[in-house]
């Protein structure tokens, strides 16, 4: 690997970002995904090294075990799931600790598999009630962590398709890398996760992909760079330097051929252990014809972390009665996520930094604004707790 790195604006040093960074050692957590490429590149090729920083990288097996470890300081940082952020911010489901959302680090490249019978009856009879009906019992569906982006997106798309995920379904929690096996034992009827896995269970005939989250939100905020918000009140040159290492990994990911560079070393059992062949059929380009492909930097635009997104994240917390209202959320959001953290880093890495927030359209043809009542527009879905 070469990397192809930004120039330093002062010319030889991290220091000359203002300072050098506090603490120099950080300790990175990840779960095996495809989209931990921005974390194992930059380790790979040491792109810290260039902001005084060494990355040392640990895999943990579940997204509980990972905010578990990021809560107890036994991580400085790591790859996580937008919606674990703002679970542990409110205290869903665990201790509360005031979280700081650095930046995304992925967009797109989830997906909805189905086993195969529910997948065939799908096709049959044309609509996602009448398939879910043929079952005759209760369909069990898994997601990855009670408050993240999997579970939102399984819910968003069953409530698009007439189902409502608290009472027509069951909803289950596993791993990531117990997902396949999952439906391929017919624990399950669907599953929502990461890539490769979905790749995984329908190249081994284990179920069949149905949507990708790039059509449920075209170009949805993913994966992002989460740490506790002491940490960056404690060590806030560190953390700039953490941003501009991870805008480093992230544009090396958009140079030719590199994705599937990082696709071998994905497949390592350190990091993945699955197939490169596998982890590249869906990391190098859109999954199928139409749908938006998993996005690491495109000049920047992928990695800014617009509180609006977050506020998206808050309201859907409420529609699934994860939270009563009665706070503000856009206060909630301007607090975790580090849009002037960002903002320094990126104009320190000589980046543009896009003006508006994203106004998506998502699958139910519902459009999401950041400037509109967040209550209110929960208030407009006919299917919410």
């Amino acid at each position: 690997m070469n990397p192809n790195t930004f120039p330093d604006p002062a010319g030889a040093h991290a220091a000359a970002y203002g300072g050098p960074p506090e603490k120099t050692h950080l300790k990175i957590g990840f779960v095996p995904l495809s989209d931990a490429a921005p974390v194992v590149a930059a380790k790979l090729l040491e792109f810290g090294h260039a902001h005084g920083l060494t990355l040392e990288l640990s895999r943990q097996p579940s997204w509980a075990a990972l905010r578990d470890k990021l809560i107890a300081g036994e991580l400085d940082a790591a790859h996580a799931l937008y919606g674990l952020v703002y679970g542990v911010q409110l205290g869903l489901g665990g201790p509360q600790t005031d979280m700081a959302l650095l930046m995304v680090l992925a967009r797109n490249g989830q997906a909805i598999t189905l086993s195969n019978p529910l997948a065939a009856a799908l096709e049959t009879h044309g609509t996602l009630p009448r398939a879910l009906a043929t079952l005759g019992r209760k369909p069990v569906f898994a997601h990855t962590f009670p408050t993240g982006t999997h579970a939102m997106w399984l819910y968003y798309w069953l409530a698009a398709q007439g189902v409502h995920p608290l009472r027509d379904v069951e909803s289950v929690a596993i791993p990531p890398p117990q997902m396949a096996a999952a439906l391929a034992e017919a624990r399950l009827d669907g599953l929502c996760v990461g890539e490769p896995w979905n790749a995984l269970a329908q190249q081994r005939g284990m179920g069949r992909t149905v949507v990708h989250s790039g059509e449920i939100w075209p170009d949805h905020p993913e994966k992002v760079l989460a740490c506790r918000r002491d940490f960056v009140t404690a060590y806030p040159q560190t953390t700039r330097a953490l941003v501009r290492t991870m805008l480093e990994a992230c544009r090396w990911l958009d140079g030719a051929g590199h994705r599937r560079e990082i696709a071998q070393w994905l497949a390592r059992p350190e990091f993945v252990g699955v197939d490169a062949a596998l982890i590249a059929s869906r990391l190098e380009g859109a999954a199928a014809p139409g749908v938006p492909p998993v996005r690491f930097f495109d000049g920047g635009a992928v990695n800014v972390p617009h509180a609006s997104e977050g506020v998206w994240f808050l309201t859907q917390f409420e529609r699934w009665g994860m939270l009563a209202r009665g706070f503000d959320y856009r206060e909630v959001a301007q607090a975790v996520n580090q849009t002037g953290l960002y903002g320094e880093a990126a104009q320190e890495m000589r980046l543009a930094l896009p003006g508006q927030s994203p106004s998506p359209v998502l699958i139910d043809g519902r459009r999401w604004d950041g400037d509109i009542d967040p209550h209110a527009y929960v208030e407009g879905f006919a299917i919410r707790a």
